[in-house]
């Protein structure tokens, strides 16, 4: 081997080497978490971690710029930065093999910390994957550095003896630890598989009761036939995701239970999924919208969904809302992930259709919107109401408790804003002139839309012909025929909810509470 050879090739194979040791780790992290748990896989720990440490503002910018793939960029941004980590490492090893080594022990250590201190969900034994994998990932660095370890060989001329390295040995060792890590991996895969197959199955198991109070049928004239409107009921695959699960919970319906405790319960209760199945059912209508959702965004959509009424659960365990002298405001829900969100206890007793949901749109739920069952608030943004893959409901107060949104500097209290949205004519779109229709909806869930305006560039507010009402708790469309004429115009919508608000022009962001402003969209008319 020629010495200029050599210079380049051994470094290249360290830096090989450090890969294949994080590829070991990680493949052995993800074995043990499939016995543990799916969330205490290194990268949904670290991603976790990162999620629950980043400020608020910069969530949002991700939810803005990469919308509902915001969880696949991180996820993959892990796994670049603990590649370019791995190689470092592995040229480090190439030195200093004992100091590599070290180096990704410390990584497992940073992994079990992450998954131990995720909130309210974490046990000691989430740390195991990322130890172990860890312990595999440096024993595989230290080997495979082994082989690059210069020693001295006799030449067969009877030379003075020169300094070699094993080429060939490292290549077997590397084929060695990327052989068994792969089978690791899809031993944990297979394990991980068995689990999400009995969730599966038990979703599939699932027959929906026919609900003791059905939804009205939409009314007819609540669809309108506009091109480019979004449809009045939003399809389960089309529906908004936003939240913090990185893996989404795989639950098993046969083995969930939801506990109800707290101050003023005075019969604590655990149900099951077929202690609610044999309930009163009710269906209804209901709108959801996002608190990240931007003036004009996507974040908000309405479904039909099937469940029990939570005030009626609340009541059998002995609640009583503050005006009725209970001694807890706030209601907080427990996802499986440890999510915890905070409602107002006064606004689920208040007769609204504030639900434990099993089904949405005519099916049991999707395991991306909550299965087996999720909460459905009607008038109240996600964040303080509709909690997912719901386990424990403790009744508390604000004081005394605050949820993971409130912690991170969101509002305690969250009821949603009047809003409308412009869905046609698309921005910078370039109808002809003539006769345009501009359509969209608006929604002021629990008080219901009574006026919808349109304004052309500066000039004076237009009414626009509202849809048919389905419910209060539901989005309305509404349209407007405008006389187009040629140039650059700005259409601009604003809505008017029962009560009398009109929709504020002042604009906000997001955080605390929702973003308020009204929408307009720029268009070039031929």
């Amino acid at each position: 081997m020629t010495t200029s050879r050599a210079s380049w090739q051994r470094p290249a194979f360290a830096g090989l080497g450090g890969l294949l040791a994080g590829y070991a780790a990680l493949a052995v992290a993800e074995l043990i978490a499939a016995v543990v748990r799916p969330e205490a896989g290194p990268i949904t720990a670290v991603g976790g971690a990162a999620i629950d440490r980043t400020p608020a503002p910069v969530k949002d910018w991700a939810i803005r710029t990469f919308g509902e793939d915001d969880k696949v960029v991180l996820q993959l941004g892990i796994i670049a930065v603990l590649g370019l980590l791995a190689i470092a490492l592995g040229l480090v090893a190439l030195r200093h093999r004992r100091l590599g080594a070290a180096g990704v022990l410390v990584f497992g250590v940073v992994g079990a910390l992450a998954a131990t201190s995720r909130p309210d969900s974490a046990s000691l034994t989430d740390g195991l994957p990322s130890l172990a994998g860890a312990l595999a990932g440096a024993g595989a660095l230290y080997w495979q550095i082994g082989r690059l370890v210069p020693r001295t060989v006799a030449e067969p001329s009877g030379a003075s003896p020169e300094p070699g390295w094993d080429r060939r040995g490292f290549l077997l060792s590397a084929a060695v630890v990327a052989a068994a890590s792969t089978g690791a991996g899809a031993v944990g895969r297979a394990l991980g598989g068995t689990r999400t197959r009995g969730a599966v199955a038990s979703r599939e198991a699932v027959v929906l009761p026919r609900p003791a109070s059905p939804a009205a049928p939409v009314p007819r004239g609540a669809q309108l036939r506009v091109a480019g409107l979004s449809s009045f009921v939003t399809p389960n695959k089309d529906f908004y995701r936003v939240d913090t699960a990185l893996v989404v919970p795989k639950v098993d319906a046969g083995r969930w239970q939801l506990r109800i405790h707290g101050r003023g319960v005075r019969r604590p209760l655990t149900l099951t999924f077929q202690d609610l199945l044999g309930r009163e059912l009710i269906e209804r209508d209901i709108t959801l919208a996002c608190v990240s959702n931007e003036v004009g965004g996507p974040y908000v959509g309405n479904a039909r969904w099937i469940g029990v009424r939570l005030s009626d659960v609340l009541e059998e365990a002995g609640v009583r809302p503050p005006s009725r002298g209970g001694p807890a405001d706030q209601l907080v829900a427990r996802s499986v992930d440890g999510m915890t969100l905070g409602t107002p206890v006064e606004d689920v007793m208040d007769g609204r259709d504030a639900l434990l949901a099993l089904g949405m749109n005519g099916e049991p739920l999707p395991f991306d919107h909550g299965f087996p069952v999720r909460m459905v608030v009607p008038g109240l943004y996600g964040y303080v109401s509709a909690c997912k893959w719901i386990e424990d409901i403790e009744l508390t107060t604000f004081d005394a408790y605050d949820p993971y949104w409130v912690k991170r500097k969101w509002a305690r209290k969250a009821p949603v804003k009047t809003q409308s949205r412009i869905d046609t004519p698309k921005p910078f779109a370039r109808p002809e002139a003539g006769t345009v229709v501009v359509a969209g909806v608006a929604w002021a869930q629990h008080r219901g839309i009574d006026r919808v305006e349109v304004r052309v560039d500066d000039g004076p507010w237009q009414m626009a012909d509202l849809a048919t009402e389905d419910t209060a708790d539901t989005w309305r469309q509404w349209s407007y025929r405008w006389a187009a004429t040629p140039g650059t115009h700005t259409l601009t919508v604003r809505a008017t909810d029962r009560t009398g608000q009109v929709q504020t022009e002042r604009r906000t962001r997001t955080i605390p509470d929702g973003a308020s402003g009204r929408h307009s969209v720029v268009v070039s008319v031929d």
